[in-house]
């Protein structure tokens, strides 16, 4: 403890973290969009490609084909941003953006395959920076010492990130303000006669004098020079763990960043088109330097765009390798993810900042910034992937706030392999090895992940397509949950009246299996119940058929389920209908009562007597008490026995094309401010389409009356499991109505 106090008081005062005035350490200062996102982002996108070699790809191309270039290239980066935006807002993100991404969706195999050499080559990316950086200095000092430039650069950088993300953040809104002065001198040249050409007079398609004679193939020669400036889409993503929001933000302030930088390179490809001749632009890449109005700020911005790439890639990279000592992904995780008492990973950011510095010894990285590059698209690649995996599982736990079209993944994926074998087939065919020597390494490994992973759906579909054709057994996890009804009948017209709410209940991933509790009194009962089950089969709903031989309703139905557990294909909800006879509807307090020890769902549906299901078009969700000593009802709880509920509002929504009414009553002494913000929370984290939320103080029974009209109201079964409670709500309402209890494995949440 004394040589710990004794290092802390030697450490320099800009390394220590900060206090209040009270001389307690701060926490950690989170982000927003602007500062969090959209500012690393669009700084790193607009990098040292475009001050020195946008010029040059327009003299290769022309006007035209320049533009050409960067519209395919951001094609691409849009495509795959908008998969990440769809993603992002469907999980709750930790740190390390896209590893964190892949992981959760396709598991620390896969993201740790693809978070270990983006981590690596995220790294080399910071010394080319640092590189970039130099040839700038260098050229208003050219006497000065290249590796001692170099080194004070990382140290600099180094000192900025390892003090905190706060301070690297305020040090690239500078950046931002130098890199809006070059745009300044760039204007003010146009603005006072440096355009030599018109625009009639401009070369609309270039010659590719400076790369080759065959146009066909040396457009995508430029193409791969330029498109490494449209790989910068990551950096506000990487500090997905530091946002106030990354849900929020991430999508918003990487989109703006995509829009902001696509114009800025299209008026400048246009700027360059019409201020310099085909040979400055071909022989010179500082064209635009000397072009300017200013020269010193244009010089300015290029120093800057490469010092804040590299600072967003330092700090990027840090967290990359937190987050993947955090799930012990890397030897040593224990120790890579421990944090300073201001929240920064203080370990990671010296094993990052020693693996750049040994990469700036080697002196010349331009072997392997090709291969920078496609560990970038391989990242972009597998994050289309992920976001089509989840639309081509249909589960319902797949409810992203942002939704995109189901072809615009596929494009994403389709354009970043492209773009890796149209830029080096040789490197991409390495980079890909690469990532699977990993991924078998990481796989023999057998890490245990500390949250679940779309795998389990894909598993699980896999095994439900088993079902139906052989056999076989697998539990179903939360994020893979799907509607599968036991429906319990003791006549063929009970099933028949319910036919549509259990389709549109089930439909399309569910299941409905009838089970016909037989007296023996009808030998048509099993053919005609073998009706029904192919009729839902027709509705593209899988359903089978089975007869319980007993005169016994409740006892039927509870050996049944008795039978099932150890099924392959187990129902996880008894549907229950007023439709049924009155000898069996008295037997229905058992059958819940035995419903809850099994762990199983339940629905009782009442159909209102001549509206049935009316219009479809409204549902009102009202969520209770947990507590049966009171009347009123506590949404702070109501998780614990409303997640069924929730989720066959969903479907039903999804089905009928409904609007969904989230109601709650709460005693005269309760906060409405607080319900209502609770409400919010909840509605948000839950990722539900709530259409309109209704929070009043009163009691609950007088208050049914005045409900608003719906369709269907859905409650929770009473825990006292009384028939005619839950009749006189019916009435109370006017409307049909369900009352749904939980089995404890649905997860709203999901």
């Amino acid at each position: 403890m004394g040589k710990q106090r004794n290092f802390r008081k030697a450490m320099p005062l800009f390394f220590r973290s900060k206090k209040d005035s009270d001389g307690n350490l701060k926490e950690a200062k989170k982000f927003g969009t602007f500062g969090g996102v959209f500012t690393p982002t669009l700084l790193t996108i607009l990098g040292v490609i475009m001050y020195l070699r946008l010029g040059w790809v327009v003299g290769n191309a022309g006007l035209l084909g320049a533009w050409l270039i960067i519209i395919i290239s951001y094609a691409i980066t849009v495509f795959t941003a908008l998969s990440m935006s769809s993603i992002t807002t469907n999980i709750r993100i930790g740190a390390g953006g896209a590893y964190a991404i892949i992981s959760q969706a396709l598991g620390l195999e896969v993201g740790g395959s693809l978070g270990i050499p983006r981590y690596i080559s995220q790294g080399l990316a910071v010394t080319m920076y640092i590189f970039g950086f130099r040839e700038g200095w260098l050229i208003i000092f050219p006497d000065h010492i290249p590796f001692l430039v170099d080194s004070i650069v990382f140290i600099v950088l180094f000192a900025i990130v390892y003090r905190s993300a706060d301070l690297a953040i305020k040090t690239q809104y500078l950046i931002m303000g130098v890199i809006i002065l070059s745009f300044v001198s760039i204007g003010l040249a146009s603005y006072y006669g440096g355009f030599q050409f018109t625009t009639e007079d401009v070369a609309k398609w270039g010659s590719f004098s400076g790369v080759g004679k065959s146009t066909d193939i040396e457009f995508w020669v430029v193409f791969a020079v330029f498109f490494p400036a449209a790989t910068g889409i990551m950096a506000g993503a990487n500090m997905s763990g530091e946002l106030k929001d990354p849900r929020k933000s991430i999508p918003s302030g990487t989109l703006w960043a995509i829009g902001v930088s696509f114009v800025v390179y299209m008026f400048l490809a246009y700027w360059v088109a019409r201020t310099a001749t085909e040979e400055e632009l071909l022989n010179n890449f500082n064209v635009m330097i000397d072009k300017s109005y200013f020269p010193p700020l244009v010089i300015a911005g290029v120093l800057g765009a490469t010092f804040s790439s590299a600072l967003a890639s330092i700090l990027g990279s840090s967290r990359i390798m937190y987050a993947m000592g955090e799930h012990r992904v890397l030897p040593k995780g224990k120790w890579l993810e421990k944090k300073d008492l201001l929240g920064q990973p203080r370990n990671s950011m010296i094993v990052t900042g020693v693996m750049v510095f040994i990469t700036m010894l080697l002196r010349d990285l331009n072997a392997v910034a090709t291969l920078v590059t496609m560990f970038f698209l391989i990242t972009y690649a597998m994050l289309n992937v992920v976001v089509i995996i989840e639309q081509q599982l249909g589960l319902i736990s797949f409810r992203p706030i942002f939704k995109v079209n189901r072809f615009i993944p596929w494009l994403g994926l389709i354009g970043s392999v492209l773009a890796m074998f149209i830029i080096n087939p040789t490197i991409s065919l390495v980079s890909w090895a690469t990532v699977l020597v990993v991924y078998a390494i990481l796989s023999k490994r057998k890490l245990e992940s500390k949250f679940e992973d779309v795998r389990s759906g894909l598993f699980t579909s896999f095994s439900e397509w088993a079902a139906k054709h052989t056999t076989g057994t697998e539990y179903k996890q939360e994020r893979a949950w799907k509607p599968n009804l036991l429906i319990p009948v003791t006549e063929v017209s009970t099933v028949q009246g319910s036919f549509s709410i259990i389709k549109d209940i089930a439909h399309p991933e569910g299941s409905a299996i009838i089970m016909g509790i037989d007296e023996g009194n009808d030998p048509t009962f099993r053919k005609r119940l073998m009706q029904i089950s192919r009729a839902f089969k027709n509705d593209n709903l899988f359903s089978s058929m089975t007869i319980m031989k007993t005169k016994d309703f409740a006892s039927g139905v509870n050996y049944g389920n008795q039978a099932l557990g150890a099924a392959f294909f187990r129902p996880n909800i008894i549907f229950l209908t007023m439709l049924e006879q009155d000898s069996s509807i008295k037997d229905y307090p058992r059958i819940i009562k035995e419903a809850r020890e099994l762990k199983v769902g339940i629905i009782l549906f009442m159909p209102h007597g001549k509206a049935m299901l009316g219009q479809r078009q409204y549902i009102n969700i009202w969520v209770r008490n947990t507590d049966p000593d009171k009347d009123i009802y506590d949404f702070s709880r109501s998780h614990l026995n409303s997640n069924l509920a929730l989720l066959i509002s969903y479907k039903l929504k999804l089905n009928w094309q409904a609007k969904v009414r989230l109601m709650k009553i709460i005693s005269p002494d309760d906060d409405l401010n607080k319900e209502n913000e609770s409400l919010n929370e909840f509605i948000n984290m839950s990722r539900l389409p709530i259409s309109e939320k209704i929070v009043k103080k009163g009691n609950f029974f007088e208050e049914l009356e005045n409900a608003p009209e719906a369709d269907l109201n859905i409650f929770g079964i009473s825990p006292t499991l009384n028939m005619e409670e839950h009749i006189n709500i019916a009435r109370k309402v006017n409307s049909s109505c369900m009352f749904i209890l939980d089995s404890g494995k649905e997860n709203i949440f999901a």
